[in-house]
């Protein structure tokens, strides 16, 4: 199970913290990765993970402004956003997989979503 918190409503250029928190004893060695869905808009590959934290991925549109980081001991995976944009508008998923990749389809567990709403 995931629980994803942090969301809210700021204004362009501002930062903003997601957090979360997984239960289950498998957590270090999953992938998390995090998603986004704007409305009328397919759910996307935003940033991942691996189990280690050694590795990271991102979208290019939010590469150089956004960093994932992970917790272990925690259970709890991060995504600290900066220099955000309305195009950023969205709600922010979390998940988490087996596999390594961007597709929807390489995570087996979602968390319920958090809004993130950036005005200009």
């Amino acid at each position: 199970q995931l629980q994803a918190s942090g969301g809210g409503l700021v204004q362009a250029g501002d930062s903003l913290p997601l957090s979360c928190v997984a239960s289950g004893r498998t957590f270090s060695m999953s992938v998390m990765g995090w998603f986004r869905q704007a409305p009328g808009k397919e759910r996307e590959f935003v940033a991942s993970i691996r189990g280690s934290g050694g590795s990271t991925y991102y979208a290019d549109s939010v590469k150089g402004r956004f960093t994932i980081s992970r917790d272990n001991a925690k259970n709890t995976v991060y995504l600290q956003m900066n220099s955000l944009k309305p195009e950023d508008t969205a709600v922010y998923y979390c998940a988490a997989g087996s596999g390594w990749g961007t597709s929807i389809r390489a995570y087996d567990y979602w968390g319920q979503g958090t809004l993130v709403t950036v005005s200009s």
